[in-house]
């Protein structure tokens, strides 16, 4: 493809920039002195250390807490292992099915999280702890600030790195409300560790994790009611979107109120009160608990970067350029800490690019043109690309497919119609641009759309491919399909 036709996409070439390697250079590896001194020690710390230690380098890995990050210790492993429960126990009493009688008794928490944490123990040790020895780097437990450029001070020893990585990832975002700070909330990670499911759960915030976390303990038996400041939720994807999982919440009995400001918020016992304007009304709601879900902020407050030179932006987040090179160009920075997109794949993805850019003769920009998202809800929330928004803005002549579920056999037979599938593309040559699914199995149904951004498919392709039947992964032919011709004249199967 030349340039010309390359302006026409949303790709960039990813250039590459001649270095020399730190493995190339004198080092006195004196016990305290390492090639790469990584800060953190979830996944782009371990993709990282594993990659440069596999090319030669000397690593360091610096971890003042439990090894293994957000991920696999209060992040995806036990939030999906909750939700998957959770998502049984509604399946047992709401099932759609004639003649199918299901039971289900009151959950007990305290069993779900002793599975939960058995499971978590587990995957932190293979996939974690016992690597290290395996690839011969070396843990350094403590809290880690730079002195310098070249020096971090953990507790009281000094630890002297050529090139540094800060992959210190990021915590639940409080917001400034009169009154929280008095009153016993949960975040995302005490909320996995509840041992009774509350009887009212208050939500302040509706992105993915107030959308998972509060439709894991609606499921399990709680009343939820979510609160937000926008006037519709999952307002960086579509409307379509947002109008399709807003009905769901609906159907599912989660009460959503839109459009708040918050005015203060009283702890009255175990009850706690929320005190809100919406649609110039004030109210107020009440619950036995209240889940705070409004973002994460980046780990860089004890770091001390500014004695190494290292910038941030107004969150706190460290500033990187295409290569993940901070201000300083020795010190890079990857994963949540830097508020790219935060899933545990970019942030791997990051971290092995960066052990790559430390110990090979080229350094390589990251390419984050086609990473998909998945909020694992029921139903699941996927996307991959440019929204029919962003293909706008952008300057595309753009042409969208919008195929409700319903049109989907998988999810007639499931009893299951709410949701939709949407691609947007590129009318001027016919590529698939962006994909955006509300679905049962949207994130295993995303991963064929990605393919398909990320190596330019046309609609064409889509409609010429074989979808097998009875899946949900059908809807994106489908989907292909509806942008020339009204699939409710196709008989079932039909291309």
């Amino acid at each position: 493809m030349n340039k010309k036709e390359m302006k026409k996409t949303p790709y960039k070439p990813a250039d590459v920039q001649d270095v020399h390697t730190i493995l190339d250079k004198s080092f006195s590896h004196q016990e305290k002195e390492y090639d790469l001194v990584v800060i953190g020690s979830g996944s782009s710390a371990f993709s990282a250390a594993i990659q440069a230690s596999e090319n030669g380098a000397r690593v360091a890995m610096v971890e003042k807490g439990t090894v293994g990050g957000t991920c696999v210790n209060i992040g995806c492993v036990p939030s999906k292992m909750l939700l998957r429960a959770g998502e049984l126990n509604s399946h047992a009493q709401h099932n759609p099915f004639k003649g199918l009688a299901l039971q289900s008794t009151k959950p007990d928490l305290s069993k779900l999280n002793e599975q939960k944490d058995e499971l978590v123990q587990k995957l932190r040790k293979e996939k974690y702890e016992d690597l290290i020895e395996d690839y011969g780097f070396v843990l350094i437990k403590g809290e880690a600030r730079f002195k310098n450029a070249h020096t971090i001070i953990v507790d009281d020893q000094e630890v002297i790195g050529r090139q540094f990585l800060i992959a210190t990832g990021a915590s639940p975002a409080i917001p400034t409300i009169p009154g929280l700070v008095e009153c016993d909330y949960l975040t995302s990670t005490s909320a996995l560790n509840l041992t009774e499911v509350p009887k009212h759960l208050l939500v302040i915030g509706s992105g993915y994790i107030a959308l998972e976390l509060g439709q894991m303990l609606h499921n399990l038996g709680a009343k939820v009611t979510l609160m937000q400041r926008s006037d519709r939720i999952l307002k960086e994807y579509d409307p379509e979107i947002s109008e399709a999982m807003e009905k769901s919440l609906y159907e599912k009995g989660i009460r959503l109120v839109k459009n708040v400001s918050y005015n203060k918020i009283v702890q009255n016992g175990n009850e706690k009160e929320v005190h809100i304007r919406t649609n110039g009304e004030d109210q107020v709601v009440t619950g036995d608990q209240l889940l705070v879900a409004t973002g994460r902020a980046p780990n860089t407050g004890s770091l001390h970067l500014q004695s190494a030179g290292v910038k941030i932006g107004k969150a706190g987040e460290i500033i990187i350029n295409d290569f993940l090179e901070t201000s300083v160009p020795h010190i890079y920075a990857a994963g949540d800490v830097t508020l790219s997109p935060q899933f545990v794949y970019v942030a791997a993805y990051q971290g092995n690019l960066v052990a790559k850019n430390v110990t090979g003769s080229q350094k390589r920009k990251q390419n984050l043109t086609s990473v998909p998202a998945v909020t694992f809800t029921s139903p699941a929330v996927a996307s991959v690309g440019l929204t029919e928004q962003q293909a706008s803005e952008q300057g595309y002549n753009v042409k969208k497919s919008v195929l409700p579920l319903v049109s989907v056999p998988r999810a007639l037979a499931n009893h299951e119609t709410t949701g939709v599938v949407k691609l947007v593309m590129n009318e001027d040559n016919r590529q698939i641009i962006g994909a955006q699914v509300v679905a049962e199995n949207a994130g295993d149904v995303i991963y064929a759309a990605t393919l398909a951004v990320k190596f330019k498919l046309t609609a064409e392709d889509l409609q010429e491919t074989m979808a097998p039947y009875l899946t949900m992964a059908e809807g994106l032919k489908l989907a292909s399909l509806t942008f020339d011709k009204d699939v409710s004249k196709l008989s079932c199967c039909a291309g």
